[in-house]
């Protein structure tokens, strides 16, 4: 058992916390059972903040993240061959295998097009950017942690439209945010919903 997930079960109870089998070559991974207004699962890596950060100097104390995806309750995280379902599990090692590689940080505000093609999700999820964020929904469950004298922030993962991108880079992040609060958007994924953006919006960035 890693300190991680020592230190989780100290926060959610055992039964709340369980670690997830992994293929050689991956990073661990725990599945977080949490009642909150309804049944949510938090995926949410299990060694990544073993990767020192190199954060600018103004994020000193940011150093050591973990990343995670909030599933809605209507998910069956154990359905392996859904593709409405399991494209989590690849992309939160893609995420993660990608950080390590190039040596290079995540942050709140930060985003990420889902691969070179910027492909929808999955058949259900048309979203086609990421875009990373402190903790929303969770912001209570998931504060920072110590471990071994590390702070330990968690990262949401937020799957973002195309225009909703445009949107974030042409009016900043806080702005963006902000808009996604309005429209009640958080880190919990949500196969049904749309953009945040008003057509206005896309009709001038196209």
């Amino acid at each position: 058992m890693t300190p991680l997930e020592t230190a989780l079960i100290h926060r959610f109870g055992q039964e709340n916390v369980s670690s997830l089998a992994k293929k050689e070559g991956e990073i661990s991974l725990i599945l977080l059972d949490l009642e909150l207004k309804s049944r949510t699962k938090v995926l949410v890596t299990n060694g990544l903040s073993d990767y020192l950060m190199p954060v600018p100097e103004k994020l000193a104390g940011n150093e050591y993240n973990e990343i995670y995806f909030c599933l809605p309750s209507y998910w069956d995280v154990k359905d392996s061959e859904n593709p409405n379902m399991n494209w989590v599990f690849e992309w939160i090692q893609r995420i993660a295998n990608y950080v390590v590689e190039k040596k290079t940080w995540l942050g709140n505000g930060h985003t990420m097009p889902c691969g070179s093609e910027m492909e929808s999700l999955s058949p259900s999820m048309r979203q086609n950017h990421f875009f990373f964020s402190d903790p929303v929904l969770l912001e209570n469950e998931l504060l920072p942690i110590e471990i071994c004298g590390k702070n330990i922030h968690f990262l949401a993962i937020i799957p973002i439209f195309g225009e909703e991108m445009d949107y974030k880079q042409g009016k900043g992040t806080f702005k963006f945010q902000q808009k996604l609060r309005t429209h009640g958007v958080t880190e919990k994924l949500d196969d049904y919903r749309g953009s945040t953006l008003k057509s206005k919006w896309r009709f001038l960035k196209r």
